[in-house]
């Protein structure tokens, strides 16, 4: 069984919903356990639990349901009685028959076979009225470790083993493609404002995330009604999809070969060409394609093994296309879950629908992930220089909240490739490019800038991209092959390359002087003009790589006013190539409103603050500003580290335009720092230098090194001015932090900030918390957590290699307060791990080390821990609870301590926006105020999650962090949860406000790309060395390389 979806499989798998594929090991119950299938291991589930109605403890009590060809079911119960106590699950079978594709109309493929089977399982799950009861730890809704069951009718066996549909397709039989009779009764999803008397059980083993604990929180200091971005979607829950799965392969020739590899743009070309050549078997209007291997289909399709033939190029290549049906795909599951009849969201049905609205932008516009982007662009307006320009679209994504489903519709701009010829791309990518002259050090930038870029060419009619694979050595009018004979009746000749384009295309080249671009794959060349190529539409270009000009000008078009993206949404969700328009929505049976969602949001209030006087005593500090924010006139931090040893390292010194005036910005920082109670004496020294050295490591590494020992090897403090940002800036955190042993501050020389009151009040409070100082602290304790017992936050996040990277390693980092009741000094732990492996593997090992840390400082372990996890999606949620929160656990209870656990996830990457009703009731720029929560309309149904924009959005528009509690020991109810989070976002060392996203995730993002930088130097450092060139991550450098100065092991270096 294949499970659709966004999941997380590892291996070769065909399917990218549970990690299936050949052989390997896959983790979950049922009789088909996702990671079934391709080599290596598979995470998922695929017992498909979310088709069965299992609140229904009599057949007669299950709902009609339709499926696409308008067949009737029969379900009969195959064991369990009906007594007024539920004495085990009750199964269904299904029996069906159903007519068989024909094989259809001459076409220009032919079908080779055309009979397949397959089998789908439903899992049956235990009434919510069953009379057993269930005994687990306190903080899931179920552990797998730790469950018994009492009470008479116990539920024995496997939960997940139920009983299974069959069917069989035969192309002898007549075909229906889109015959069905229309379906009425339209509705939206039926929602029961009725708690179920307990929740369904998971499956064996398996823990599932809490419930919501009441009905939202209460606590406000005034209430506001917003809009959301979220726009009400009806669906036709009598509708039954089809899914497939579809396989390409090249047709065997006589010549032994290798296994072959298909790309994906060959499975989506070959797909393509089925569906093109016959509409009436295949009509796409009634499917939706994820541009891989699966197929959601309205109808039913022929099944079986065809050959297609594919033109590429000049010559038409065959192949087989094979299609399965793997799992029929009912929609009433959704309603199921809203009604508390299923204990997990049918997430394989959501992503089917989010599938089926996508495919009218996808027709239209070029996707990148979950966005939609018109490559139509004003070039006054959208040009950011050097061959790229920045297109605006928007990002969308189905979600099932409280009210119905809903697509989640935003505004979004990224920056692309110009499609232009490639001379004239190169003409404004690489600066002082000549077709008149080319030397080496241009040779060199050509091949950067083209070096993976997707073309076209112009000299022959073909729709094939290429890959530039890189620059060929001679020029064009030096080039020679071999020309082969295709038919084999002549043999090989060596001809110019200038002759053959001549004859074989009538075209003359007139840029014979630079070298052609290699078009070809692995050791095969295929040399082509340049002249002749052009960048293909669509390619998106890194933000990392833009100039500070383009940067700049892709922020400001992105960082639009909250009423001018309310208009942009508003006009893309009503626009032609939209999402809630096209063809495939009306044949899905999709209605949708072209409204935003009308919410309740409420404010709670700020926290009060611990500052320090100018003399140093503590205060109390309330917060009665708009913005929430503070500012350190006439005052200082709590505890103020004594500077005495500290060198300033100016690579600005022989900058006779941006040279840093020295003796004012030493004296400027000094004096501010002794007004913040940060005692500062004068600097050891001062070291000139130039911004050259930051491009060569080793020079770098040589001159850190003397700085160090001028020093006598005793430097509390380095500060490094630069005159701009530097890529060097990487090797010199690298080399201080991991060889060294030196705290570091680089701050730029710009005139215009560096002697700013404001500007060194920042630069003080980092240096104080970098040295283990404390800047300002909550007055009360949080809600709760009052008691005695020692509080631990800790913080959990995984840094991922840009896109395109496919070997470096992930960066798994974890943080944790080491003082309490401040809860304001963190402590840094981190690992390298697989490549795009989102679970901190060592996840249990890093605690663990943590809390033994924070009982060294405090003489005892911390009895309550409260976890914060950025950067997961909702489909990862099952592996933070069962793989990470258990590895936790592992580690940690031995001895007889057993801490209470709270473990929430904090997520920033969605598309969800709060838009103020009446302005009235928003912040002066048009935001919503700090404070500002929602957990109602728009959450989940019954899990633990709200929004919280806890920050001043002072550019654009803000984005809140959607905060989801999956395990709770505290019982915190939503009020509690709440305030705690908002309260700490107020504890963020760098800044006098509050931020976006609470600290302990906020520090654990920082840590894993600090980190990732001492990888980057690293590359960058052993570039032309051998290991480089490799791969294979974890054999290739020694682990010591990126490990961490033991002199900054136990401070904030990382903020």
């Amino acid at each position: 069984m294949e499970n659709y979806g966004r999941g997380r499989g590892r291996g070769g798998g065909r399917n990218p919903g549970g990690g299936d594929g050949g052989r390997g090991r896959g983790r979950g119950g049922g009789r088909n356990p996702g990671g079934d299938g391709g080599r290596g291991r598979g995470r998922g589930r695929s017992q498909n639990r979310d088709q069965q109605y299992s609140e229904f403890s009599n057949p007669s009590n299950y709902p009609s349901y339709q499926s696409s060809t308008a067949q009737q079911r029969e379900y009969r119960p195959v064991y369990g009685q009906d007594q007024g106590v539920r004495q085990g699950p009750t199964s269904y079978q299904c029996q069906s028959s159903e007519p068989r594709p024909a094989s259809g109309p001459d076409r220009s493929f032919r079908q080779v076979t055309s009979s397949t089977q397959g089998q789908f399982a439903e899992t049956p799950r235990p009434s919510s009225a069953w009379a057993g009861s269930v005994v687990g730890t306190s903080g899931g809704a179920w552990s797998g470790s730790s469950v018994s069951v009492r009470g008479p009718g116990a539920w024995k066996g496997d939960p997940a083993a139920g009983s299974s549909k069959s069917f069989t397709a035969d192309s002898s039989k007549s075909f229906e493609s889109v015959s069905d009779p229309p379906i009425s009764g339209l509705r939206s999803l039926d929602i029961s404002g009725k708690l179920p008397a307990s929740p369904p059980l998971p499956e064996s083993g398996s823990i599932i995330p809490i419930r919501r604990p009441d009905n939202g929180g209460t606590l406000r200091v005034r209430q506001v009604r917003l809009l959301a971005n979220h726009f009400r979607v009806n669906l036709n829950l009598k509708l039954t999809l089809l899914q497939y799965n579809i396989d390409v392969e090249p047709e065997m020739s006589s010549k032994p070969r290798g296994p072959p590899r298909i790309s994906n743009s060959d499975i989506r070309a070959v797909k393509n060409k089925v569906f093109s050549d016959d509409p009436i078997q295949f009509p796409s209007s009634m499917t939706a394609y994820d541009g891989g291997k699966i197929i959601v289909s309205r109808v039913k399709l022929p099944t079986g093994k065809f050959t297609v033939n594919v033109p590429k190029g000049e010559v038409v290549k065959p192949y087989v296309f094979t299609i399965e049906l793997v799992k029929e795909l009912e929609l009433g599951s959704l309603a199921a879950y809203l009604n508390g009849m299923l204990a997990r969201i049918p997430r394989e049905i959501l992503q089917a629908m989010d599938l089926v609205m996508k495919e009218n932008p996808k027709k239209h516009r070029v996707q990148v992930g979950q966005g939609f982007y018109s490559m139509r662009y004003n070039r006054d307006v959208d040009d950011l220089g050097y061959g790229v320009v920045a297109c605006k679209g928007f990002q969308q994504s189905l979600k099932l909240t409280s009210q119905d489903a809903a697509l989640c519709v935003d505004y979004s701009v990224l920056p692309f490739r110009k499609p232009i010829p490639v001379l004239d791309f190169l003409q404004e990518h690489v600066e002082g490019f000549r077709t008149d002259h080319f030397d080496n050090q241009l040779r060199r930038n050509v091949e950067k800038a083209l070096k993976q870029l997707k073309v076209t060419v112009t000299h022959r009619e073909t729709q094939q991209n290429y890959t530039i694979k890189g620059l060929t050595g001679p020029t064009a009018n030096g080039l020679r092959f071999t020309l082969e004979d295709r038919e084999g009746i002549n043999p090989p000749q060596d001809v110019w390359l200038v002759d053959y384009f001549r004859d074989r295309y009538n075209k003359e080249i007139r840029y014979g002087n630079l070298p052609c671009l290699d078009l070809g794959k692995k050791a095969k060349s295929n040399a082509v003009p340049m002249e002749f190529c052009v960048v293909v539409e669509g390619q998106r270009y890194p933000k990392d790589l833009l100039d500070d000009y383009a940067e700049r000008k892709l922020k400001d078009m992105s960082l639009v006013k909250p009423w001018v993206r309310r208009s942009l949404i508003h006009d893309m969700v009503q626009a032609v190539d939209g999402p809630l328009r096209g063809e495939t929505m009306n044949n899905f049976e999709i209605k949708a409103s072209t409204e935003m969602t009308q919410v309740n949001g409420r404010v709670i209030r700020a926290p009060d603050l611990k500052l320090g006087d100018a003399s140093g005593r503590a205060f109390k500090y309330p917060l009665d500003r708009e913005d929430c924010q503070w500012n350190l006139v006439e005052r200082s931090v709590l505890e103020g580290k004594d500077i005495e040893r500290w060198a300033v390292l100016d690579f600005t010194s022989y900058d006779r335009r941006d040279r840093l005036n020295y003796d004012q910005f030493k004296q400027q920082l000094i004096m501010k720092c002794n007004k913040l109670r940060i005692r500062m004496s004068e600097p050891l020294f001062h070291e000139p230098s130039d911004m050259r050295v930051l491009s060569d490591t080793d020079k770098l590494r040589k001159l850190l090194n003397n700085v160090y020992l001028k020093a006598n090897q005793r430097l509390q403090l380095l500060i490094c001015p630069m005159t701009k940002k530097h890529l060097g800036y990487k090797a010199l955190k690298w080399i201080c932090e991991t060889q060294i042993g030196i705290v570091t501050q680089c701050c730029l020389s710009d005139r215009r900030n560096i002697t700013k009151d404001q500007y060194l009040a920042n630069l003080s409070l980092k240096i104080n918390a970098k040295l283990g100082g404390s800047n300002f602290e909550l007055f009360d304790r949080l809600p709760r957590l009052e008691g005695n017992d020692p509080v631990m936050f800790i913080g959990a996040d995984v840094n991922h290699p840009s896109p395109g990277n496919a070997s470096s390693p992930s960066i798994a980092a974890v943080v944790a307060t080491m003082n309490w009741p401040a809860a304001n000094k963190y402590v840094a732990r981190y690992r390298l791990q697989k490549h795009r492996v989102e679970k901190i593997l060592a996840f249990g090992e890093m605690c663990s080390e943590l809390i033994d840390k924070y009982a060294e400082l405090n003489k005892v372990k911390p009895k309550k821990i409260i976890v914060f996890r950025d950067g997961v999606s909702d489909s990862q949620f099952d592996m933070v609870l069962n793989e990470e929160l258990m590895d936790l656990k592992k580690a940690i209870e031995r001895n007889g301590y057993s801490p209470t656990i709270t473990l929430v996830t904090a997520q920033k990457r969605h598309q969800t926006r709060l838009f103020p009703m009446d302005e009235r009731q928003g912040a002066r720029n048009g935001n919503v105020i700090p404070g500002t929560v929602v957990d109602t309309t728009i959450v989940q149904r019954w899990e633990f999650d709200f929004y919280l924009c806890s920050h001043y959005g002072l550019l654009g528009t803000s984005k809140p962090t959607h905060y989801y509690c999956l395990w709770d020991d505290h019982k915190f109810s939503s009020d509690q949860l709440q305030q705690i989070i908002n309260n700490l976002c107020y504890t963020y060392a760098r800044c006098t406000k509050p931020v976006s996203l609470v600290p302990p995730a906020y520090y654990a993002d920082n840590l894993a790309y600090r980190v990732r930088l001492y990888y980057e130097a690293w590359e960058v450092g052993c570039a032309s060395s051998s290991s480089s060139s490799s791969s294979s991550f974890g054999l290739q450098y020694d682990p010591n390389i990126f490990k961490l100065h033991c002199d900054l092991e136990d401070i904030m270096f990382f903020t």
